[in-house]
């Protein structure tokens, strides 16, 4: 993949560019999903690429295909220099650079001197006959099913993942490339009860299959969903609430996203000007790392070479950073956090955070509830991307969950709504949690359980 990569480079020079970059990827995956004991559906694809930025002056162009011949490299990289020639001119427009080559080895070997390999690739999971995976995944189902006789069905377990490798090549003197592998599970069990049918969801990730485990997925979907037989309104009011970590992990990923320099500069995010304020209580602290082992994200380089590193973004209640890519760092004078994230060959890099870890604090989720003493559990929500205003951070959102009475969970709830602003949100946060998860809705998130001091709930 470097090889196509530098090549591209090359030809992208030699059509007229002053300055060039390439990022080739590879993406070979597999999904798996099975209903009534049977394996409903099973594909297999590899997506294999590379995409072209040229510079000439302040204009950019960008090019991408999937003929990776040289015929078809040269193509492109013209392509590519053509575009930049007929772009409108941008000021901010430039490759990123960098003071040192980077060089890496796909297997995350060969770091530089006195930094530890970044292991995220796993040769088991491309080993790992497919039969065996569609075994897993119903096991998945099985386990929901016998978990509890209110479990009516399922409908639908899931498995999927992905062996990646990704390669990038700058005229600056970028120079790169890694593996990762990624796998999930997931199942959405049914109960029924007093008249009502209701969900739940259990899932897991891991870098290979061997790390989930089937029967923990199964058993937390049927929890989840006996656990809401009977559910009524809660009373409308101000109170605690605490947010289990799926819900957080939602909370949290757009919060992320409120960070990103390209919001913050179009003032759409609710983050703006606050940089060195006070946002958020001293129990919440967030980072994004995208060089954590165990995170979905992780790589050593970000979409456009620059090496990932451990970004503070809220510490000691204050807001430390925003997630700068390089066109928007040039524009605030700053310099790039190795935040550009790309969604493959086919789009250009854009300012994305990696993974974003909260920091978990002492207490176990027992004694968030008694600290909450009469307040509300929600441990699901529906609608809050669409629900948020990117502006003001002001949320209405539907929610469900479970009572809090006298410190503990009490009665299912559902059909409310929780309301407040996520500046608000965030400064009236209590504790957090001692056991962290890793999320993976609204990105790659680890977070524990957060406990906020008081926030709207609108229900009966």
């Amino acid at each position: 993949m470097i090889e196509l990569a530098r090549r591209a480079v090359e030809g992208t020079l030699a059509s007229g560019a002053g300055d060039a970059e390439a990022y080739a990827s590879e993406d070979a995956g597999r999904e798996v999903r099975v209903h009534g004991g049977e394996v409903e559906s099973l594909t297999a694809a590899t997506k294999r690429g590379i995409g072209i930025r040229a510079w000439i002056g302040c204009r950019v162009g960008y090019a991408y295909g999937t003929d990776l011949s040289a015929a078809g490299i040269a193509e492109l990289a013209s392509r590519a220099a053509e575009a930049a020639r007929i772009a409108d001119e941008d000021e901010f427009a430039g490759p990123p650079e960098l003071p040192v080559r980077l060089f890496r080895d796909m297997t995350g070997k060969g770091a530089p001197e006195g930094e530890e390999a970044l292991e995220l690739s796993d040769p088991s999971l491309a080993a790992t006959p497919t039969a065996e995976i569609a075994e897993l995944t119903l096991e998945i189902e099985r386990a929901a099913l016998g978990a509890d006789a209110r479990i009516a069905g399922v409908e639908q377990a899931v498995y999927a993942d992905s062996a990646e490798r990704v390669a990038i090549v700058s005229s600056t003197g970028i120079e790169g490339e890694y593996e990762r592998t990624d796998c999930y599970g997931y199942v959405q069990a049914l109960a029924e009860g007093d008249g009502g049918r209701e969900t739940g969801l259990g899932f897991d990730l891991a870098r290979n299959p061997a790390a989930l485990d089937p029967t923990a997925i199964g058993r937390e979907a049927a929890t989840r969903a006996t656990a809401m037989i009977g559910a009524g309104k809660p009373a409308s009011r101000g109170c605690p609430v605490v947010l289990d970590p799926t819900v957080a992990a939602s909370f949290v990923g757009l919060i992320g996203r409120g960070l990103g320099a390209d919001a913050v500069q179009r003032g759409r995010s609710p983050f703006a000007g606050l940089l060195g304020t006070a946002v958020a209580a001293k129990a919440l602290v967030i980072h994004d790392d995208g060089l954590d082992p165990t995170g979905s994200a992780s790589s050593p380089f970000d979409g456009e070479g620059v090496p990932r590193r451990r970004n503070a973004l809220i510490e000691g209640g204050k807001l430390r950073t925003y997630l700068y890519d390089a066109y928007t760092a040039r524009r605030d004078g700053a310099a790039s956090t190795g935040s550009a994230g790309r969604a493959g060959y086919r789009s250009q890099p854009a300012v994305s955070a990696s993974n974003l870890i909260v920091a978990p604090g002492a207490s176990g989720f027992e004694e968030l509830l008694r600290e909450a003493g009469e307040g509300v559990l929600v441990t699901d929500v529906a609608g809050l991307h669409s629900g948020v205003n990117p502006v003001t951070g002001a949320f209405s959102v539907g929610a469900s969950g479970r009572a809090i009475r006298a410190g503990e969970a009490a009665e299912p709830l559902r059909e409310f709504t929780i309301a407040g602003d996520l500046v608000s949100m965030l400064r009236a946060v209590r504790a957090a949690g001692s056991r962290p998860r890793w999320v993976p809705f609204g990105g790659s998130v680890s977070t524990p359980p957060l406990l906020i001091g008081e926030m709207t709930v609108a229900g009966s």
